[in-house]
């Protein structure tokens, strides 16, 4: 299953990447909810939570530290920050491969 961020991670679709490594890409999201929306992935396809397993502990584990650690080089990590993963359509999930939205640098209400 191809999906957009399948193609920014194989570079066919530009983004405006703030982090990447062998395992991650993070970059700002195109339509941002606040000053500062990030799109943390996984460059392997999973769907949605419903299909993470034990194999992907590290990886999700990974995912969150780097969300901190990009909070931190935004500027937000002391003023605070929400991250959020959508799963299926009653979730608000638009694409299908997981993902963490950073967001942050403003006052964030619920919902």
């Amino acid at each position: 299953m191809s999906t957009i961020f399948s193609k920014i991670i194989a570079k066919e679709i530009p983004a405006e990447i703030v982090w990447e490594d062998d395992e991650i890409l993070a970059f700002k999201d195109v339509n941002p909810q606040a000053p500062v929306h990030i799109l943390i992935i996984p460059k392997i396809e999973i769907p949605t939570a419903n299909d993470l397993d034990e194999s992907h502990d590290k990886l999700m584990g990974k995912m969150i530290r780097m969300a901190s650690s990009i909070a931190k080089n935004e500027g937000i990590a002391e003023s605070g920050y929400r991250l959020i993963i959508n799963c299926n359509q009653e979730g608000g999930q638009s694409v299908y491969h997981i993902h963490i939205h950073l967001i942050g640098g403003k006052q964030l209400l619920w919902p």
